[in-house]
């Protein structure tokens, strides 16, 4: 996943469909051997070769599943036919499908899970290749010396495959629409997320890379906008919730001075999707901050903000910078468990 590459709604793709198909075993061959000086030179019929088998690998420089998309049916290489003088058919050539890191693999027809590739270089045999079938120099005996017998190929294994993309970021920025949450992660990083004044700007999640001083970074991830009814599909929420389920913080940001309606309201109604989501989510770690700190009113609307929702707050201004550097910190310790690091020694 590469820093400062926002991804839009038409190229972003986070599941996809696919049929995965070994490839065939070659036949056994019926051959016998004729040659000068040599009667009755006997059966020679080679095997046939193995079919290919479909992998699945973590390829690092995929973002998303685009690729995949528009390619339902995915086989690999038949293997070839068995050859006489006792030569073995040619295996046919294994398939290797690449994903992004994040990928769940799961099998449709037995709705089980058949991996999770997290890390780069993992990999996971999909669909293995049959097996090739014997020649005629297999079922020569004492009493049939001249076999015309021979077993075909085997067919390769079939799995209808569901891809599920699980965005790999250390902290999780969430909020309501228009919360601020791409003008941040734009201030904090180099990725360059739509920005607009008005709700739903952000179609699709995107990642940036945090650089902290001591040669520290972090993968910080903007979700779009969360609304009441997301975990229903109202919205864009529901279909990006997952994106932060691998997330070990969540970053929740909230507009102090919205439009309309109250900011401790909006606080309580994203936490309460997140619960309803998923249980275990809305128990993740959590840091909640206050943006647009800059607008007038806001330091009187953050004390009732911290009255209202009784939790340590951190208050900010994306527009600004400031109380950013601050921030930044605490998600470094929140993401290592508190601990912290001494900063490197100074240059003589």
């Amino acid at each position: 996943m590469r820093d400062g590459a926002p991804v839009s709604k038409a190229m972003f793709v986070d599941e996809v469909d696919l049929v995965v198909l070994g490839g065939r075993g070659g036949d056994g061959c019926v051959s016998f051997r004729r040659e000068k000086f040599v009667p009755r030179g006997g059966p020679d019929g080679g095997d046939g070769g193995d079919g290919g088998s479909v992998f699945l690998r973590v390829d690092p420089s995929c973002d998303t599943l685009q690729h995949l998309a528009g390619r339902h049916h995915w086989r690999a290489d038949n293997g070839g036919p068995g050859l006489g003088k006792d030569c073995h058919g040619r295996n046919g050539q294994d398939l290797t499908i690449p994903v992004p890191p994040g990928t769940l693999i799961y099998d449709t027809d037995r709705n089980l899970v058949l991996k999770d590739l997290s890390a780069a270089g993992q990999t996971v045999c999909a669909a293995t290749g049959g097996q090739g079938g014997r020649g005629n120099a297999h079922f020569k005996s004492s009493t049939n010396q001249a076999p015309r017998r021979f077993e075909p190929g085997q067919d390769g294994q079939q799995r209808r495959l569901r891809l599920e993309l699980k965005l790999l970021a250390d902290a999780g920025l969430v909020g309501k629409p228009n919360a601020g949450k791409s003008t941040l992660l734009s201030r904090v990083s180099a990725a360059r997320p739509k920005i607009a004044a008005y709700p739903f700007t952000t179609l699709s999640p995107c990642l940036g890379i945090v650089e902290l001083p001591g040669f520290r970074r972090f993968v910080l991830a903007d979700i779009p906008g969360l609304i009441e009814g997301a975990h229903k599909g109202a919205g864009l929420g529901d279909a990006f919730l997952r994106h932060i389920e691998r997330t070990r913080v969540l970053v929740h940001i909230v507009d102090i001075c919205p439009p309309q309606g109250d900011p401790a309201a909006d606080y309580r109604a994203i936490r309460k999707e997140l619960a309803r989501y998923s249980r275990a989510l809305a128990r993740r770690r959590e840091i909640v901050i206050v943006n647009k700190m800059d607008l007038t009113g806001s330091r009187e609307a953050l004390r009732r903000f911290r009255k209202a929702v009784g939790v340590p707050v951190v208050p900010v201004s994306a527009v600004t910078g400031a109380g950013l550097g601050e921030l930044m910190e605490r998600i470094w310790r929140a993401i290592h468990g508190g601990r912290a690091r001494k900063p490197p020694p100074a240059a003589r």
